[in-house]
């Protein structure tokens, strides 16, 4: 199998395209290998909530980690974006009422 230098390009390219940053907030995308969750269910290998939602209703969804009342949000992300510069806020999701 022959190997271009474009091919090698691309792979490098793509292998940096994800390197891991430990506490850097700059511009760009980046993995971050320190934790996000530091408080809601730290045991459990994965953190998931269902919720069904009334025709009608709203539920406005922490997205930051940081709320005391997880999963649903409140407003704790102000702080952390004041603190860090980021720009992070909730999910909002509504259903319509049925007619």
């Amino acid at each position: 199998m022959k190997v271009t230098a474009v091919a090698i390009a691309l792979l490098t390219s793509q292998v940096t395209a994800f390197t891991f940053v430990a506490k850097s907030h700059s511009a760009g995308t980046k993995l971050f290998a320190e934790r996000i969750n530091t408080q809601v269910d730290l045991d459990s290998p994965k953190v998931a909530t269902m919720e069904k939602l009334e025709p009608g209703t709203k539920k406005v969804y922490c997205r930051c980690w940081q709320s005391g009342t997880f999963p649903l949000c409140d407003g704790s992300h102000m702080k952390h974006n004041e603190a860090t510069g980021d720009n992070v806020g909730p999910l909002i999701v509504s259903v319509p009422k049925s007619e």
